[in-house]
């Protein structure tokens, strides 16, 4: 059965940073532990605080399978005394499995989850050719577009398809189909798309309001830059409520996400991510002062509740 579109449960609420530099400082404190083994919780969350919280669970299961592990040892051997599992023990165990097992990066997982939803746009134009009918399609845009539901809606931007005779899409599995407009939101350089076809196993992104998103936060664009992809970037938000006025000066978008991971040519609307994966943005245009249309460390998106709305479904 296919799903909906998804929105993120994340709520709008920032956590206070100040009581600790790590959200994750805290988890193994206990009377025990730091009063018998003061080193152990340090070591610890110095290395939980360059993991997600989704891998931080990941570890509290294996504590979890260890611990029941030794139960069972423990039973199969009634004769002899049994210890008692201590905090020091979850430590040492959980500062092993840190130790000795590469996770992946937040950025990483932000990519294994968003990636499946990505897909690339192509507009085709008619320039005369050689073949039998005097006609041949060619490329006159490339970009990228992101699964906001499942039966095959797709966000990407205007221009990227704008005036073109066919639409083609490719999605992440390799499937290639056309698509037909069905709604457009020019102020915001937004255009929804339906795929005549899709995947049997198509999967829609899960969008996150963008309410409580602050300067610092990392994010990750994912497209097709010149063509080339699905590429990955990451970068932070730079910036919130930025205005942005097209090189021809024909247009002025206002309210955009300003962010610093790279975006090309080909990234023109994809998907701006944040590390859990999850959309807050459709990545739409890139600031150069010479015109040169090659990034500067300057790129923009327009916050998820505006592009959703464009297919008619504000989702926050």
């Amino acid at each position: 059965m296919r799903r909906p579109s998804l929105y993120s449960s994340s709520s709008s609420a920032r956590p206070d940073r100040r009581e600790s530099d790590s959200p994750d400082a805290a988890v193994f404190a206990s009377p025990e532990s730091t009063a018998g083994h003061p080193a152990g919780p340090s070591r610890i969350s110095r290395l939980l605080s360059h993991l997600s919280p989704h891998n931080v669970y990941l570890l509290w299961s294996v504590v979890g399978m260890l611990a029941l592990l030794l139960a069972f040892s423990f039973a199969l051997s009634p004769h002899q005394p049994v210890r008692k599992l201590t905090q020091a023990d979850i430590n040492a165990a959980v500062l092993k499995t840190l130790e000795t097992n590469v996770l992946p990066s937040p950025a990483a997982k932000a990519y294994q989850t968003i990636s499946p939803s990505v897909v690339r746009v192509v507009g085709l134009g008619k320039s005369t050719g050689k073949d039998k009918d005097g006609k041949e399609e060619n490329e006159r845009s490339v970009g990228t577009g992101v699964v906001i539901i499942d039966k095959g809606i797709i966000l990407t931007n205007l221009h990227v398809v704008q005036g073109a005779e066919t639409i083609r899409i490719t999605f992440a599995d390799g499937l290639e189909t056309t698509a037909s407009i069905t709604g457009v939101q020019p102020e915001n350089d937004l255009a929804v798309l339906q795929a005549h076809k899709i995947p049997d196993d198509m999967i829609a992104a899960t969008m996150r309001s963008t309410a409580d998103l602050a300067p610092g936060d990392q994010v990750m664009a994912v497209g097709f830059p010149f063509g080339i992809g699905p590429s990955a970037s990451a970068g932070v938000i730079s910036g919130l409520k930025r205005n942005f006025r097209s090189p021809e000066g024909k247009q002025l978008m206002t309210n955009l996400i300003q962010f610093d991971a790279a975006a090309n040519p080909g990234n023109s609307g994809g998907p701006l991510v944040t590390m859990d994966g999850e959309v807050i943005g459709i990545v739409t245009a890139i600031y150069n002062p010479n015109e040169q249309r090659t990034f500067v460390g300057i790129g923009f998106a327009v916050p998820i509740e505006n592009a959703a709305s464009a297919a008619g479904m504000p989702p926050f």
